[in-house]
């Protein structure tokens, strides 16, 4: 089946409905999601969005300057002032469509303070900020009649003209998108979706670690498809682990414990009960990511350890279950009463800071292809994401995207002679066994290897492994149907080369690539 639209958008989290919310008014838009609405990361982002709003005791630059010592001096100033300054706007237009953030008495945001920010800027919704945001833009896309929602459907490659039979490579100048291939839930075939304008917004890549933070969904299918279209993605090297995900064997993903927690006065101790950050930085629990996921990462090691604790005991308990409703409940149901125990807690996967290369307009190398949220590179992040600076990227990309594409759709006609997916010869995979198996190799391998701490034989080593899979995959893939498994899989083993890679390519220990062949000078 083929179908046409004005705008097409892959990925249903902040980014990608919040684009198709402001074209909708200018033409017809069809948003694909492979899983469900709510599936996204943007539903569990805990802590909040950042933005300057008190404007007595903040300003625009020191949230520059935060954003920039957090990148370790790697972020593009031009992306990081458009971010910071624009921020108060988006935020003004995300209640506009009904999010709700927490307010004191007397009508003031009730703002919170995260690792790496010098003032209160965070705006939230009790610890469940991304559910209130993607909750509220799920009823304002529903209710949107030119938006038309895809839920389960799966986006195996998008359009460019090496599918009209042309040789494409990367000096190829003029490289164009022309819609994508897509899996169709309901019929198990290929249906091929043809757009004006595409949008990537399939957000990160946690689950190609076996440990990590993001919903299973995460398989940076976006990044690996625009790789495999010749496209331009940077900046790989640096995933961010967040520092403090509950340690619970066996949950995938891991539960988060927000930022916003070491905000509010909670201590980071060993296993045997005592403060460690102190021998790491000056500024304790409330150093950047990196530094305190580096921090407890030696600590582990150093004593043989699975976990360290996060400590919130010497706090008032009511206030304590009113900040953190969500985490107090979690905790509670295993046995944990966090208001008398300490957490355990040990880094897992969280975001990643590279991705995509767009420009300011949010375009890819690729023409007539957009790249917003956390598949895209802005330059924003650098080395190192700034705490809830993500959320509010996004909008502020989203909203650049769609000023640009508006007025772009007009120079631009639905290609029609695109041919259907050709999937002759293929048959379905006779044991399934052999694609979870490898998508578990993958996620040993990248963590064991290309994880926190790095080093140029880990990075050897991991190459080897993931080339062997990639063989067998590729091999897999040519002679099956095509499934959401078998191209998951094909995504992860993608991604995982794009990290490894552009990690062996940094001779330096710069924000999240930490090595210790080339260790801090």
């Amino acid at each position: 089946m083929t179908r046409e639209y004005d705008y097409l958008v892959i990925g249903s989290g902040i980014a990608g409905m919040s684009f198709a919310l402001k074209v909708a008014g200018t033409g017809s838009v069809a948003l694909i999601c492979k899983s469900n609405l709510e599936d996204a990361n943007t539903y569990f982002a805990q802590g909040g969005v950042a933005s300057v709003t008190n404007m007595k005791v903040d300003n625009f630059d020191k949230h520059i300057e935060d954003t920039m010592i957090a990148g370790d001096w790697l972020s593009d100033p031009v992306a990081v002032r458009k971010v910071v300054t624009e921020a108060p706007s988006q935020i003004n237009e995300l209640i506009g469509w009904g999010v709700e953030f927490d307010k004191k008495e007397n009508g003031e945001f009730d703002l919170h303070r995260e690792g790496g920010h010098s003032e209160f800027r965070i705006l939230h919704h009790l610890d469940n900020t991304g559910a209130e945001i993607q909750q509220s833009l799920i009823k304002a896309v529903k209710e949107n009649p030119n938006i038309d929602v895809f839920e389960g459907y799966f986006a195996i490659e998008i359009i460019t003209q090496h599918h009209l039979g042309k040789i494409v490579t990367r000096r190829t100048p003029d490289i164009t998108c022309y819609g994508a291939y897509v899996l169709n839930p309901e019929t198990g075939k290929v249906d091929t979706f043809l757009s004006k304008i595409t949008l990537m917004a399939t957000g990160g890549v946690g689950a190609v670690y076996t440990t990590t933070t993001n919903p299973l969904v995460s398989t940076g299918d976006g990044i690996a498809m625009v790789y495999r279209a010749k496209g331009t993605v940077k900046d790989m090297e640096f995933i961010q682990f967040h520092p403090t995900a509950l340690y619970h064997p066996g949950d995938r993903p891991s539960f988060l414990i927000t930022e916003a927690m070491r905000g509010y006065g909670a201590v980071l101790r060993n296993k045997n009960g005592e403060e460690f950050m102190q021998k790491y930085d000056p500024r304790l629990s409330l150093a950047p990511r990196d530094i305190v996921a580096r921090a407890i990462d030696s600590e582990m090691k150093l004593h043989g350890d699975e976990h360290v604790y996060l400590d919130v005991t010497h706090k008032n308990p009511d206030e304590t279950r009113h900040h953190f409703p969500n985490i107090y409940r979690k905790c509670l149901s295993l046995g944990i009463d966090i208001t008398k125990d300490y957490i355990p807690v040990a880094p897992a996967a969280h975001y990643l800071c590279g991705g995509i290369k767009v420009d300011t307009n949010a375009e890819s190398s690729i023409k007539r292809l957009y790249a917003v949220g956390e598949c895209s590179c802005t330059g924003l992040h650098g080395g190192n994401r700034l705490a809830s600076n993500s959320l509010i990227e996004a909008v502020v990309y989203a909203n650049a995207a769609a000023i640009h594409a508006i007025e772009a759709k007009n120079h631009y006609e639905i290609r029609n002679d695109v041919p259907l997916w050709n999937d002759e010869g293929t048959r379905h995979p006779e044991e399934m066994v052999l694609i979870t198996q490898s998508i578990k190799e993958v996620g040993q391998i990248m963590g064991t290897y290309v994880g926190i701490v790095r080093s140029d034989l880990r990075l050897k080593r991991a190459w080897n492994r993931l080339d062997i899979l990639y063989e067998e995959t590729e091999k897999l893939f040519k002679c099956s149907k095509a499934s959401r498994e078998i191209c998951e899989l094909r995504n992860i083993i993608n991604v995982g080369y794009l990290i490894m890679r552009q990690a062996m390519e940094r001779k330096e220990s710069r924000g999240l690539h930490y090595t210790v062949d080339y260790p801090h000078k």
